[in-house]
């Protein structure tokens, strides 16, 4: 049986600005002539609109109310119209809506960056205007969100896997609008916080290269990273300039410290590139042209960090990742291994370049600029990359040029910031050097100086000497720190990249209070005692005579002399470079002049460093040839053990 009244057109809903005037209308059809009358609905009252017996109803909004429409015929018969909502904005910003408005969404608010903690609702709003009114969609990473399709996204109970970037799209007939994307952080409550067993990282920069271009950035990188880590508790060793073997050397050592609980860190800084997914460091001794078995593969050392059963694997890579094999397919994103513990932070993306920056005396990466700004952030390390990388992006010397990349399994909110327990769970002998920070020694004539050891680098050391007040016989006292002669004093470091060490020692050592300077380098190649001569020239006040004494002071083999020096391979036929390839650099850094008080300044200022829009130039076409096995190696080298004990 056909109703005696049919609605053909229902009102529609509106989200409108406070004083704008549009009209709700409803169409239908009768057997007889039909009659109007709106209601409205305001604070649970409802009540007829005045006059309102029109299909038409013109409004200027005032307040949000809900209307309907009653519709009856001669016969009493009567329907209501859907209830329709009139949201009135009554703070809106100037401009909004545009002139011309056709009732298309208009943002007006945006969701709020926000943090929270696991089990906690999580609420996000946003508004638009529009006529009729908008629809929303959520999204979370550009993945729409089912159930989630009003205006306020609520979560009762939140998990770090709703962590993310969020966003709405706010839609009707009219068009579409998006909010801004916000990220949300949900981390664990501060009664599951996580902890550490041990934290160890191990930093190396390559500078100085036989047969590729010179870097500058390596040598600052490294040294603020090494005082960041040591600010949340790490044990670092720091290497600058490494041969193949001596890389291998180093990272087995590395591996061997790590165990369960242990947060790790590797970080390289040189020339680098990726290869059929698989990421390589260039060592200092590599040939022109290099292939893939004269580098050291990333991927292989992140292989033997997860089956230490560590609690986090932290690879950050300030390398270029150009593409050099023009035969082969680009690269793959080669997947994870499903522990829920690792993270690559690449300084750049696949197939760029990453960029130095000089910035005053010193020359650093751009990767490095943002990571020690955000680093020390007592956040999920994902999230603090993430800042990272939106830094990086937001620099105007690298847009299109140098964007941050970030890949994970990181399944639990875990921070560099964690606390370790039990204390001192770390291995004592990483990062730590036996020699004294300082020691004083005595002329025959009664004349004291103080000698201070600076490791700005675990493999670079200065022994800086201080004369103290000379007694009253003894006048216009100068002092020298002498090369042994036994030392062979070839130097590994060009001008350049001494200046910008001495930069480096003089922003931790006050260059007034120093006499003199030696800088000991590659101090990995000292298989021996390291003895030092020390001339004390002066005037005898009673005989006006110019007098000479000398003293010899000894300095033990370091600990990373006795950590490079295993090479008892027992793996037959295996070819290895010996790690004692060239010699120590034992060299006058600065001496006595002219200067009545014998005091010599340092040499401040980089000079040499590449332009900030140059980009780190590593040369050379690796060939697709199978590459010597890492893991064999460091298999040898954990067997072999400890050579001798430590001193």
């Amino acid at each position: 049986m056909q109703e005696a009244i049919v609605i053909t057109e229902q009102p529609v809903s509106v989200s409108v600005p406070a004083g704008y005037a549009f009209t709700l209308r409803c169409r239908a059809e009768g057997r007889t002539p039909l009659q109007y009358q709106w209601f409205c609905q305001h604070q649970s009252v409802c009540c007829p609109v005045p006059g309102a017996t029109r299909q038409d109803l013109p409004v200027t909004a005032q307040q949000t109310q809900l209307y309907t429409c009653r519709i009856n015929d001669l016969y009493k018969n009567a329907v209501f119209t859907n209830w329709v909502k009139v949201e009135v904005h009554q703070c809106v910003t100037r401009g909004l809506p545009p002139r011309l408005w056709q009732g298309e969404p208009v943002i007006i608010l945006n969701p709020m960056e926000q943090s929270g903690e696991v089990g906690k609702p999580l609420q996000l709003r946003c508004a638009a205007m529009g006529v009729p009114a908008p629809r929303y969609q959520w999204y979370r990473n550009g993945n729409l969100l089912e159930h989630q399709k009003k205006k306020k996204l609520w979560i009762t109970h939140a998990k770090v896997s709703d962590s993310g970037t969020y966003l709405c799209c706010a839609s009707n007939s009219h068009g579409e609008c998006w909010t801004s994307a916000v990220d949300i952080h949900i981390d664990m409550c501060r009664s599951e916080k996580f902890f550490a067993t041990g934290k160890i990282a191990l930093l190396v920069g390559n500078n100085h290269y036989q047969h590729h271009p010179n870097l500058m950035a390596p040598v600052t990188d490294v040294f603020e990273l090494s005082l960041l880590l040591e600010q949340l508790g790490f044990q670092v060793v720091s290497l600058l300039d490494l041969n193949k073997a001596e890389m291998v050397t180093a990272v087995s050592r590395f591996l061997q410290l790590l165990g369960k609980g242990v947060y790790a860190i590797f970080y390289y800084a040189g020339h680098g590139y990726e290869h059929s997914g698989r990421n390589y460091m260039v060592p200092i001794d590599a040939p022109q042209p290099y292939a893939p078995e004269n580098c050291i593969s990333v991927q292989r050392i992140l292989q033997k960090m997860q089956q230490q059963q560590t609690a986090l694997n932290l690879i950050l890579l300030d390398t270029c990742r150009k593409w050099y094999n023009p035969e082969c397919a680009l690269s793959q994103v080669q997947p994870l291994e499903p522990w829920g513990n690792t993270i690559y932070g690449y300084a750049t993306s696949e197939d760029a370049e990453a960029y130095e920056l000089q910035d005053g005396e010193f020359t650093s990466g751009i990767f490095m600029k943002y990571l020690k700004k955000h680093i020390l952030q007592e956040k999920k390390v994902t999230h603090m990359l993430e800042d990272v990388l939106e830094d990086i992006g937001q620099d105007p010397l690298v847009t299109g040029k140098q964007v941050m990349e970030i890949k994970h399994t990181l399944k639990e909110a875990r921070s560099l910031t964690d606390p370790i327990y039990p204390l001192g769970a770390t291995a004592e002998c990483w990062g730590c050097s036996h020699e004294p920070l300082s020691k004083m020694v005595i002329f025959p004539c009664g004349a004291q100086v103080e000698l201070h050891f600076h490791w700005l680098f675990s493999n670079l050391m200065y022994v800086c000497a201080k004369l103290q007040p000379a007694p009253d016989h003894v006048v216009d006292a100068r002092l020298l720190l002498c090369q042994p002669t036994e030392m062979d004093h070839t130097a590994i470091l060009k001008e350049s990249h001494l200046d910008q060490v001495e930069s480096l020692l003089a922003s931790v050592y006050k260059r007034e209070e120093l006499d003199c300077v030696f800088q000991l380098c590659g101090l990995q190649k000292i298989q021996t005692d390291v003895v030092l001569q020390l001339d004390l020239h002066y005037t005898q006040l009673s005989t006006k005579q110019r007098t000479c004494e000398s003293l010899q002071t000894t300095l033990q083999k370091s600990l990373l002399g006795q950590f490079f020096s295993q090479r008892n391979y027992s793996q037959p036929n295996y070819q290895t470079t010996p790690a004692c390839t060239g010699s120590m650099c034992l060299q006058v850094v600065s001496a006595l002049s002219g200067d009545p008080k014998g005091k010599a300044s340092l040499r401040t200022g980089s000079g040499h460093s590449l332009p900030s829009s140059n980009p780190s130039n590593s040369s050379g076409e690796p060939e697709e040839n199978d590459e010597n096995d890492l893991s064999e190696l460091c298999s040898a080298l954990l067997r072999a053990g400890p050579g001798q004990d430590y001193p």
